[in-house]
């Protein structure tokens, strides 16, 4: 087993597990609990949580998780282990498409209508919880895919 295999495949098994659990709870806990303080203290709760979620530990978390996945394939597949390789491949490939893209094409848009007061929280709310799930759901299913990878692999 390469060092180099083992540490991104753990790596990208724990960014993207970070990664799923900051959708779930948003998604399960924090949306909930912003709309029941109402509308107005809602969507200022939300507007400075997106403010502040621009961070180095959340960026680099966001961004490396794709990328430690796509590195663990590599290192697999220069091992000669095709077929974990091809699952962190797949980790990587359902991570950017369900948690990137979506959050590039809907969440990070209607974030900042929310923010220029173009979108009320009424309209906003499901719509954002609704795909931010679907981050959760790719990001877990990424964690999957590593986790059978490392199965199979060691």
């Amino acid at each position: 087993m390469s060092v180099l295999a083992v540490v991104s495949s753990v790596l990208a098994l724990v960014l993207n597990g970070l990664m799923a659990g900051v959708f779930f709870a948003f998604s399960t806990s924090v949306m909930p609990g912003l709309d029941a303080v109402g509308e107005e203290g809602a969507a200022a709760a939300m507007r400075s949580m997106n403010r502040k979620i621009l961070n180095p530990g959340f960026l680099s978390t966001f961004t490396l998780a794709p990328v430690a996945s796509l590195l663990a394939g590599v290192f697999l597949l220069i091992g000669g282990d095709g077929g974990p390789a091809v699952l962190a491949f797949a980790a990587a490939v359902v991570y950017f498409l369900g948690s990137i893209a979506v959050t590039a094409a809907i969440n990070v848009p209607m974030n900042n209508a929310l923010e220029a007061g173009d979108l009320a929280w009424q309209a906003y709310a499901p719509r954002w919880t609704r795909w931010n799930t679907l981050r959760g759901w790719a990001s877990a299913l990424a964690v999957a895919l590593l986790g059978v990878a490392l199965y199979v692999w060691v």
